[in-house]
């Protein structure tokens, strides 16, 4: 696992039983398995999409069981499985079920091409049917612990963790405390609305919210027909100077700086670390426009506030869901 930060070393207790720890997202799902000598191994799959709804619980199932066998161990030797997910999540029984949008294609329909009907994937069920002892937390939460004990929020009570990858993911954290809600769904502002913009149909049946403007898979959906096939074209676009690239890049940061606001505006934060695909790679192109969204607004509430890279990097979903188990 890459470092974050020089001198950063990452210890496991002394005697620690391996654990297993799931990343899930709407585009791959990656697989950390480690004990106390340190990692042991990593790998990734596309995040399955098609067949029954329990076709993810048993791609995860089999991904770590092909994981141990790797490493030379039994899944009965595992201590914990830690799962981070994309969400929102629906509790069945107490256990979650995803009702992902980027995941589950019978909550939008059609309209949004994902190969399945499924409204909810299970997931926790089929784990702990599986493994002696599972933990399930919302991406956002994990990655929130993660960026608290390792990465840019490490010594703050009050923050936040914003991922802008192929959906939009917050956590936060209030007085110390990660929120979590009544489902384990506290952070998803990515399905709230910022602007009157309603061109965009968001897997979640919303039309116009955060996730459905701006999110990485919502680029191609939006200006294909100005000529951007995806996001890299658009961004490599505006790196060229191109004005209508631009444009489009700039209307993305409104959106995303009008979500920043709001955090600090409701949750009284001192830093807000972001992450995800989209901002890590193209962060010298939005960082500045985005803190120039928040500017002058309201300083009693944002004065002081900052807005950082994630300090764990592109790692940060690996170590979200290792937060969970140490």
């Amino acid at each position: 696992m890459d470092q974050p930060t020089p001198g950063f070393q990452l210890r496991f207790p002394t005697g620690m039983a391996p654990v297993a720890c799931v990343d899930i997202g709407g585009t791959k799902v990656a697989l950390t398995i480690a004990d106390a000598s340190g990692i042991r191994g990593k790998w990734s799959e596309p995040t399955a999409k098609v067949g029954a709804s329990d076709a993810l619980a048993q791609q995860v199932i089999r991904m770590i069981e092909q994981g141990c066998a790797q490493c030379g161990i039994t899944k009965e030797a595992l201590g914990t499985v830690g799962v981070v997910s994309c969400g929102p999540f629906v509790l069945q029984d107490g256990m979650v079920e995803l009702a992902a949008p980027n995941i589950c294609g019978g909550i939008a329909g059609t309209a949004r091409g994902l190969p399945n009907d499924w409204t909810t994937a299970l997931l926790e069920a089929p784990l702990r049917h599986t493994f002696a002892k599972v933990r399930v937390e919302n991406d956002g939460v994990g990655a929130l612990e993660a960026e608290r004990r390792w990465g840019a929020l490490q010594g703050l009570d009050h923050c936040a963790y914003v991922t802008w990858s192929t959906g939009i993911g917050v956590g936060v954290c209030v007085d110390g405390r990660a929120l979590r809600g009544k489902n384990g769904n506290a952070g998803h502002w990515g399905h709230s609305f910022v602007s009157d913009n309603r061109d965009a149909l968001c897997g979640c049946g919303n039309i116009g919210d955060v996730e459905a403007l701006i999110a990485g898979n919502a680029m191609a959906r939006r200006f294909a027909g100005l000529g951007f096939s995806d996001a890299v074209q658009l961004f490599a676009a505006a790196r060229q100077g191109r004005a209508d690239a631009l444009e489009i890049v700039d209307g993305l940061c409104y959106v995303m700086g009008r979500l920043l606001f709001n955090l600090m505006a409701t949750l009284d934060v001192q830093r807000i670390s972001m992450g995800g695909s989209v901002f890590w790679h193209q962060q010298d192109l939005l960082l500045p426009r985005l803190r120039a969204q928040i500017g002058s607004k309201l300083p009693a509430l944002t004065s002081g506030v900052e807005i950082v890279p994630a300090g764990l990097g592109e790692s940060v979903g690996d170590y979200a869901a290792l937060a969970l188990v140490l």
